[in-house]
């Protein structure tokens, strides 16, 4: 399916991707199959997606959205009219992938939903993200990335130390189901060659968030304690911190033996490794409140920047605590090319870019801006002219 908006090069040529989502958990799925060279196909109701009205604005439109939209086009649907309707159906017929991330009913009532689709489009694979999945007592219940960190167990570990509990700083409830969602769509295009049949897909918000809780549940259920927020450092493993140098703020993570030791030689604390009570990382983890404080005492000799040049040089994991200013500006952010300004964006206005790293995608490809509402109807009907006949050999709408 030829479109005169070529998707990006990529390991996903030649797949197109029907877009039924908006807000960000949908939208950031089809950004990474768009970003990997699908061709991705937005269809927006008559009043467009929801997020093209967040702020902050950046010539006349969201940053939000453009942020997460780019490299896609997009089309205006009303599938309750029969006229669109009959698009649809027909773009679904030259489709590899669908993806939707309506409350759980909203497919069925509009006639889409997968018990409908798959005997008529065997080789589909259809994905649907929900606040809460498509079955359980949950289900019909609406969601944003703050319920589903909150429900989720995230916001009970982040926090401070006293236990003032946070949410994430990101949108890590919507970003890890579009990033689960990206994975099990690829495992399901990978099982279609094999077995030449597409795959329903169900991913809850809800779910990305236990599934990320890492050792937080494991350790529930070996100690019987409930994970509390910690601050900044790891909760089994110190030192893992954040410390302050003289001048600024810096990032300290040991991770075996030998770290510590090079650590305690560069402090000038050689007599801490033979400190029984900094014997073992568990030891230093009961203690990192008394090691944290004699390790700042030390720190504040010399400016974070000394110090980070001698403990890489001691070959001690350490960084600077940046802003989002400072890695705007991160020699090796730049040099990894993690800063974009697709086609069409004025000079100055950049976006994060998707960290893939891959022979089959050119690393100076040109990125396309976030579309219009709409802005490209008439290449997506003029593809479907060239790949169907209209079912009834009626002229295809303008």
């Amino acid at each position: 399916m030829p479109s005169s908006s070529t998707p990006l090069p990529g390991p996903l040529s030649g797949l197109v991707v029907i877009d039924l989502t908006r807000a960000l958990s949908g939208p950031y799925c089809t950004l990474q199959l768009a970003e990997l060279g699908a061709r991705v196909i937005k269809v927006e109701s008559p009043e467009g997606d929801e997020a093209r009205w967040y702020g902050p604005e950046f010539d006349g439109t969201s940053v939000y959205f453009r942020s997460i939209n780019r490299d896609k086009e997009s089309i205006v649907l009303d599938l309750k009219e029969p006229e669109d309707r009959g698009i649809f159906e027909e773009m679904l017929s030259v489709a590899d992938v669908l993806v939707e991330n309506f409350r759980p009913g909203v497919m069925e009532r509009l006639g889409f939903d997968w018990n409908r689709l798959s005997p008529r489009f065997p080789g589909l694979v259809m994905a649907s993200i929900s606040g809460f999945g498509q079955d359980g007592p949950y289900r019909t219940r609406a969601a944003y990335d703050m319920v589903a960190q909150a429900m989720g167990g995230i916001v009970s570990i982040t926090g401070t130390e006293e236990g003032q509990m946070t949410r994430v700083g990101v949108s890590i409830g919507d970003l890890a189901a579009g990033l689960f969602a990206t994975i099990a769509i690829q495992a399901a295009l990978l099982e279609r060659v094999r077995t030449g049949k597409g795959s329903r897909i169900d991913v809850s918000m809800l779910d990305c968030q236990v599934a990320l809780l890492e050792n937080a549940v494991a350790r529930f259920h070996a100690t019987g304690q409930v994970p509390k927020p910690e601050g900044s450092r790891h909760p089994l493993v110190a030192p893992f911190d954040i410390y302050q140098a003289a001048d600024a703020p810096l990032a300290i993570c040991v991770g075996n033996e030998a770290q510590f030791a090079k650590l305690a030689a560069a402090l000038g604390r050689p007599e801490w490794v033979s400190d029984p009570k900094l014997s073992s990382p568990g030891r230093r983890s009961e203690n990192q409140a008394a090691l944290k404080k004699a390790m700042e005492e030390a720190l504040k000799a010399k400016s974070r920047c000394q110090w980070i040049a001698e403990l890489e040089q001691a070959g001690i994991p350490t960084g600077p605590v940046n802003t989002v200013a400072d890695l705007a500006a991160d020699p090796q952010v730049l040099a990894r090319g993690m800063l974009i300004r697709p086609k069409g964006e004025r000079d100055g206005m950049k976006y994060a870019a998707m960290p893939y790293k891959m022979s089959s995608i050119p690393p100076d490809r040109m990125h396309r801006a976030a579309p219009a509402v709409g802005a490209d109807r008439d290449a997506v009907l003029s593809t479907l002219k060239e790949a169907l006949p209209h079912p009834k050999g009626e002229t295809w709408p303008a």
